[in-house]
């Protein structure tokens, strides 16, 4: 008998008729002997609904009062989803992320997990019930309030919970087949990989790819947690991600996927004096709003003395991060700050490109062919990625996929329409 996480994302569970599907899919895990705790999302674009409400009372809802307004999306399937399986024959016990022990940081809308004492959920499994716990928040004890987690939370709910548990595997389900070499809504032969090393699939998260969130994956990577990527809709045997790169055999392909991400925004901090000390300022005025930096690259500047520092950071934090910096900018002695949300990154990820020459050459032959200019590039041991106009993006995802020959001879299915 093994124990089995799994997450279940808002478009599996989007109607009532989908709660009975997904029922029927845990309880056939249950009956084969399985001890089964169960994560899920929102159902549907509830999440979305509930911020237009709160939008519709005030301009500027209360971050306090906002979390527990978006917790109540989860709780809503999550007792819903134990309804129809003890409609099944099963024992069931929904909690909230506080119920099964998730203490988390204070930041409201963007907390993260310290700590999990899942004590509730393992009394409940010792009698036999299936236990769904609501995911995408938690509890901050020094005020006892309610927090969430951000984009994803429902992925770190399941694998910090299959963390604490020690699970076997924790089951991601989603509406597409499992982790595929491109979204398959730009690329429609996208094909899906049957194998990630958590190396690659941290790379392909942080550049956009939406079907895993990148502290899920790093969260998994600590602590040694199979993860297996599945539909929620089909039969398909989905992805395993586990392993190191180092683990991968000969045989592992020179490039895994191509992702893409249109929700970034780009900065750039012009004139900054080309002394020490006064890029580790821009970040730390950055660090203390708690915004989160992607690729960063310092740029020659025209003016002697004075560099240029440009950075991505999401589309959401973009204005604060320009307010806080222009804020501080007589003490950072900056010239000034540009802000620009209308562009895209693009990224190439595969550990075989790490001994491969002319990888570099082909990506940038392969967006050259259809017309785009690269603003920046950046690249890591297994990755290279590169800003470009955000109504680029699609052109670049399809020539990057052909010129590296991803595609499979059938069409890829997204059975809910979102990807997700």
């Amino acid at each position: 008998m093994a124990l089995v996480v799994q997450k279940y994302g808002g478009s599996s569970v989007d109607s009532t008729d989908r709660i009975r599907a997904v029922a029927r899919r845990v309880a056939d895990t249950r009956r084969a002997g399985h001890e089964v705790v169960v994560v899920v999302s929102a159902m549907g674009d509830t999440t979305d609904d509930l911020l237009e409400l709160a939008g519709r009372v005030t301009a500027e809802p209360l971050a306090r009062e906002l979390d527990m307004l978006l917790s109540s999306g989860e709780r809503v399937s999550n007792s819903l989803l134990a309804m129809a399986l003890e409609d099944l024959g099963l024992r069931a016990c929904s909690l909230s992320g506080e119920q099964a022990g998730m203490i988390t940081t204070g930041a409201h809308g963007r907390a993260r997990i310290t700590e999990v004492r899942p004590r509730r959920v393992r009394e409940e499994l010792a009698r036999g019930a299936v236990v769904l716990v609501a995911g995408f928040q938690g509890v901050h004890l020094p005020t006892g309030d309610v927090t969430t987690l951000g984009r994803g939370g429902s992925d770190a709910t399941a694998v910090a919970l299959a963390a604490a548990l020690k699970a076997d595997v924790c089951e991601i389900y989603t509406d597409v087949d499992g982790v595929l070499t491109a979204d398959p809504r730009i690329v429609p032969n996208a094909r899906r990989l049957d194998r990630l090393s958590y190396e690659e699939m941290l790379e392909l998260a942080a550049s956009g790819a939406k079907v895993l969130m990148s502290r899920c994956v790093e969260y998994a990577r600590r602590n040694g947690v199979p993860l297996h990527v599945r539909s929620a809709y089909g039969g398909e045997p989905g992805t395993t991600v586990f392993g190191s790169v180092e683990e991968q055999t000969v045989e592992q392909a020179l490039i895994t996927g191509v992702a893409h991400d249109r929700s970034v925004a780009k900065v750039v901090v012009a004139g900054l004096p080309d002394r020490p000390g006064f890029a580790s300022a821009v970040f730390r005025v950055l660090a203390d709003q708690q915004i989160e930096l992607d690729v960063v690259v310092q740029n020659v500047c025209t003016q002697p003395g004075r560099t240029d520092l440009t950075f991505t950071v999401s589309e959401q934090d973009g204005p604060a991060a320009v307010a806080a910096l222009l804020a501080r900018r007589g003490e950072l002695s900056l010239r000034d700050v540009l802000y620009e949300e209308h562009v895209g990154k693009v990224s190439l990820v595969g550990a075989g490109m790490r001994a491969q020459p002319g990888v570099a050459a082909t990506f940038c032959e392969a967006l050259s062919s259809v017309g785009i200019n690269i603003e920046i590039m950046c690249t890591s041991e297994i990755r290279i990625s590169v800003l470009c106009k955000d109504f680029q993006v699609s052109d670049a995802v399809r020539a990057l996929h052909d010129a590296f020959q991803l595609g499979g001879s059938e069409q890829a299915v997204v059975y809910a329409g979102s990807g997700r």
